[in-house]
This record gives structure tokens, C-alpha cells and sequence, in this order.
């Protein structure tokens, strides 16, 4: 453990959690990824044991604790092999509820992020579209305010915990002359008139669900309007740099969890008269993907005290996800490759976890558009600026 970043009490958080963890929820994984539903208990248990709570103030039901508890969480969380799982507790914790933590008010906090700490409520974030994709600015729906209301209507598509959420943080544009910064967010409740959900099946991350949303004249109390009109663009982007960095971690921590238990399959399994580690071969290339990951790694956690300290970490965040999630696939594809025939059999954690893996290159904007916003700062000298209302 790198004492540079992690003090005793994160240890001890670690270890309290990894326990939490195996006892709780493993258990349930297997249920969870056949039906793609997470049981409502476990988010009341996570809420009771303060995991929800990390990133958010005291005031709020949280404990207002540093971001490398944050990190501890997600990567504790890559270790039990559901990576759909992972991503529904990730989805509420640092997708919807961040937006309610930085720009909701008061009156909003009470009745969502309260809630959402204690895990009686469900959160998800609505910001993709079918026919938008990674173009956040070219999205279609629209809230227009008609007096103490806004009347969204519009679609989202591939958004995580979309069926089962209580409450949805949805950009929406509230001025279609101005492009990108016509964009304003809300929260909108899932028993709101007019909002409907279709699940959609996955090629990974089984045991979440994730939804295409549609909203037809959807009633929106103009109240639940988050920070300023028309700035949900800046936020968006904002948040994007926690966000891409969480997906550089998770990358990293299951690039971790897939190395560790090839590496211990192969000191069992035997070819040759020997067990397979001592193949120079094979030796080698464990040593190639260790040092992969150790890079990705360390890089992740400075970028993460950068983040910590309210530095504005738009390229570094995004080149953790650009190159953390590449490296997690080819960890992936290579420890399957290990495990031989086995790695291709369900009963043995490699084939879940390389689909769980295809989608870090994807979610969270593709690496295609990843490396075209790097592109525009070093290439360009574009300047990435935090929202001031």
C-alpha cells in the first residue's frame, strides 16, 4: 500500500469494507447477474455502513472524507467480479449524487441526497442520448419553462440503474438557440407523470440495469432546476473529470483482481512436469502486464490527490481513462488466455470479467472522443474551465 496516499484509517477502511463486501454481497452476485436486478436491502446496508456517504457533508447525512476513500471503495468493489454491480453503486454514488452534493440546493438535498446517503433512495444520471452518444452538446431534450414548471420531453439511453432509480439528475436544453450552453440539469422523481423506462440487454455488466428513458411532457417543478439556467454544459463537463477518473481506477483495480488470480491459477496448474508460471513465455508476459498496471496505477492516484486538492483535472482525468480501460482489456484478454480453456468456461471468473472490461473503453465517453478533447489541449491550447454560476 502506498503510504504516499493511504494513512492507517484508510487501511482500516479497506479492510472493513473488503469484510463488508465478502460477507454481504457476495453471496448475492451470482443471483444478481441472472436477473439484472440488485435487491433493495443491500443499498440500505450500504447506506447504514456509511458507504455512500465518503463524498458528501456531515450537514447532509455524510462524512465529508477525502477522495481516497473514494478510490479505496472502487477498487474494493473490482475484486468480487461484477463489474455491473460496481457500476450501479458508482452510477448513485459519484454519477447523480455528485450533481446533488455541487449544485442542488438546499430544499433538493433534503428530500434526494439525504436519502441517497442513507440508501433509501436510488439515484442515475441522464445525460446520453440515442442519437447524441458522446455529443452531450447535441442533445434534443428540452425543458421549457411554463411558469412554475418545466415541461421536459426527450429520450436518454444507456443510463445505469435507469429502470429501478427513484430519482433521475436529467440535462435537458432550456434554450435551443444557444447549443451547449442552453443546456440546464434537473432532478426529476422516477414517479413523476409521463416518464417510462426500457431495460436493455448487455453483453456485460449483467447485474445492473441499464435503461433507455423516455419523458413526454413531464412535468418538472421548476424548483428541482439544479445551479444556474443554461449552465449545465460547464457542469457537465465538470463532473466529467471525476467521473473519467473513476473509470481509470475501476480499470486499474480490475486489471489488478484478473493478474492476481491468474497468477495464482498458474502456480496450481501443471503442464510439462511444472506448473505454468515457470514458463519463461508466460513469465514474462505477467511481468509486462504487472508493470502496466503499476503505471496506470500510480498515475490514477496523483491524479486523484490533484483532484482532492480542487485542481481542475480535465486532461489528466481524461488520460486516466483513455489509458487505464485500454490496458484493462488487454490484462483481461491476456489472463483469460492464460486460464486456456478454462478461462472460456462461466464457472471460472475470467469470461464475465473480460465482457465487464469491453465496456471501460466505451461508457464515460469513448476513447475515440477521449483522445480528440487531449488532442484539442495539447494540439490546440483549448482551455478547460470550471462552472461559476
Amino acid at each position: 500500500m502506498n503510504s504516499m496516499y493511504f494513512t492507517e484509517e484508510h487501511i482500516l477502511f479497506r479492510q472493513s469494507l473488503n469484510d463488508f463486501l465478502q460477507k454481504e454481497v457476495v453471496p448475492h452476485i451470482e443471483e444478481w447477474e441472472k436477473t439484472g436486478t440488485i435487491e433493495r436491502f443491500i443499498w440500505e446496508m450500504f447506506g447504514e455502513m456509511g458507504y455512500f456517504g465518503p463524498a458528501t457533508p456531515e450537514k447532509f447525512g455524510g462524512l465529508g472524507l477525502d477522495i481516497f476513500y473514494t478510490v479505496i471503495l472502487l477498487e474494493e468493489l473490482q475484486k468480487i467480479n461484477s463489474g455491473g454491480f460496481a457500476a450501479a453503486i458508482r452510477a448513485h454514488a459519484y454519477l447523480a449524487m455528485t450533481h446533488l452534493n455541487k449544485e442542488a440546493g438546499d430544499e433538493i438535498k433534503e428530500k434526494y441526497l439525504v436519502p441517497s446517503v442513507e440508501g433509501k433512495k436510488i439515484g442515475c444520471l441522464c445525460i446520453t442520448e440515442p442519437f447524441g452518444g458522446s455529443d452531450v452538446a447535441g442533445m434534443r431534450t428540452t425543458a421549457v419553462k411554463k411558469g412554475d414548471i418545466y415541461v421536459l420531453n426527450g429520450s436518454k439511453t444507456f443510463i445505469t440503474n435507469g429502470v429501478y432509480a427513484d430519482y433521475m439528475v436529467v440535462a435537458a436544453k432550456t434554450d435551443t438557440s444557444l447549443g451547449n450552453k442552453g443546456i440546464s440539469i434537473f432532478v426529476v422523481d422516477r414517479k413523476s407523470k409521463g416518464v417510462s423506462a426500457n431495460k436493455l440487454n448487455k453483453l456485460g455488466w449483467r447485474a445492473s440495469d441499464t435503461a433507455e428513458l423516455a419523458f413526454d411532457n413531464v412535468e418538472v417543478p421548476a424548483s428541482n432546476l439544479m445551479g444556474e439556467e443554461n449552465m449545465g454544459f460547464s457542469y457537465i463537463m465538470e463532473h466529467f473529470s471525476l467521473e473519467r477518473l473513476i473509470m481509470g481506477v475501476n480499470a486499474h483495480a480490475r486489471a489488478e483482481y484478473a493478474l492476481e488470480y491468474a497468477m495464482q491459477y498458474m502456480s496450481e496448474r501443471e503442464a510439462f512436469g511444472k506448473t505454468i508460471n515457470q514458463f519463461q513465455a508466460l513469465r514474462h508476459r505477467i511481468v509486462d502486464l504487472h508493470s502496466d498496471i503499476e503505471i496506470c496505477k500510480q498515475y490514477n492516484y496523483y491524479v486523484a490527490g490533484r483532484l482532492d486538492k480542487g485542481e481542475y483535472v480535465v486532461k489528466e482525468a481524461t488520460i486516466s481513462k483513455l489509458k487505464s480501460t485500454k490496458m484493462a482489456d488487454e490484462v483481461a484478454y491476456e489472463c483469460l488466455q492464460f486460464l486456456g480453456g478454462y478461462g472460456y468456461i462461466e464457472d471460472y471468473p475470467m469470461a464475465r470479467l473480460l465482457r465487464d472490461s469491453r465496456l471501460g473503453p466505451i461508457g464515460g465517453g469513448t476513447s475515440e472522443i477521449l483522445r480528440e478533447i487531449i488532442a484539442k489541449i495539447i494540439i490546440d491550447k483549448k482551455e478547460y474551465r470550471p462552472a461559476t454560476n
